[in-house]
């Protein structure tokens, strides 16, 4: 299906974690890796001791440069990699992706794709653990103030903000 049946992108599904319908068809599921990984976790894992990721989005993309027009959606989920210390086998890094050294320029340049893409008054939900990036230093890269938003997670680390394109200028 193209991306013109579908209303709502998520450009860095990963292992597609917070969907309720991981198949959802009103989705275009976009990463920059298709793989499944497995290793080696006692703790939460299979019978075996081990733990499997699969990152299998229906596109490979970047999400600094999207491959969509602008106001090609209604929607636009942006939960991009938060981590960025994290080593080489690093479990958490595997899952939820690891950002570049030149994390500023990509984040600024994802919300900027995002908003793109999305059609007037559309809006962009943005996921982001302050794990090891406060969400003060990554809200400061966005083009525009969120409407609102909320933690979660058990650490209260996990911020939702909503976004909405503004209609263009007459």
């Amino acid at each position: 299906m193209s991306a013109s049946n579908k209303v709502i992108l998520d450009p860095c599904c990963g292992g597609r974690m917070m969907w309720h319908d991981r198949a959802n068809s009103a989705v275009v599921f976009g990463d920059c890796r298709s793989e499944t990984i497995t290793v080696t976790d006692r703790s939460h894992g299979n019978a075996d001791g081990t733990r499997t990721l699969v990152i299998e989005p229906d596109v490979l993309l970047d999400f600094r440069d999207l491959p969509y027009p602008d106001g090609s959606f209604k929607l636009v989920a942006f939960d991009p990699p938060h981590l960025c210390r994290a080593g080489p086998k690093s479990w958490l890094a595997a899952k939820y992706g690891k950002l570049g050294n030149n994390w500023r320029d990509d984040i600024r340049k994802g919300f900027e794709e995002c908003l793109r893409v999305l059609e007037p008054g559309g809006t962009l939900v943005f996921k982001w653990n302050e794990t090891q990036v406060k969400v003060g230093e990554v809200l400061k890269l966005a083009p525009q103030p969120p409407l609102f938003g909320h933690l979660s997670g058990r650490k209260g680390l996990t911020h939702w903000l909503v976004f909405m394109k503004q209609e263009p200028s007459e």
